[in-house]
């Protein structure tokens, strides 16, 4: 099977588009089927976009269409910079850090961007710097790493979580 796509022309990401969503930025993720898992469980979980630093693994690299498994046809996967838009955002910006407040202590509200690093060196310190809330998953076990694309799942599965239990709050409150 053969499908023929058209790669989006680049545009302008304003900081308004940020409000009353949910966005994940990702910092020069190297490893296409993370990238490629990540676009799709983005997809799974009802997020729109993902916004890529420029040194991330471009999107229409074939492992990452592959490891997509179409949701590249239905996320915004763009490229920019990310310490502008950070910097220009009036959201919480929550950073996946090794040390940090707990995800499973962690309110995450209604919008907000959720920062992913790099598999070897986490965030940059210049995104660093512009996180708001540093959030990490716990440790268990003895493992020495998570993979990325399994820490976006996680925060994605968090916060879809809280979504739906505030959904169904203003339900039975009238709201």
């Amino acid at each position: 099977m053969i499908a023929l796509l058209c790669i989006p022309p680049k545009t302008q990401i304003l900081p308004e588009s940020f409000k009353q969503t949910f966005t994940l930025m990702l910092d020069d993720i190297q490893d296409p089927g993370n990238l490629g898992t990540i676009i799709r469980t983005a997809d799974w979980f009802g997020f729109d976009r993902v916004i890529c630093s420029p040194g991330t693994v471009e999107a229409y690299n074939p492992k990452v269409v592959q490891a997509t498994m179409g949701s590249l046809a239905r996320i915004d996967v763009m490229y920019d910079e990310l310490v502008p838009l950070l910097r220009d955002a009036q959201i919480p910006i929550y950073g996946a850090l090794l040390k940090g407040t707990s995800i499973y202590q962690t309110r995450f509200g209604r919008e907000g961007i959720v920062v992913l690093g790099n598999e070897g060196n986490g965030l940059s310190d210049e995104v660093k710097k512009l996180v708001t809330h540093q959030v990490t998953i716990p440790r268990f076990g003895q493992a020495e790493s998570l993979n990325v694309a399994v820490s976006a799942a996680i925060f994605c599965t968090k916060i879809r979580e809280e979504t739906e239990e505030s959904n169904v709050r203003e339900i039975k409150n009238g709201e």
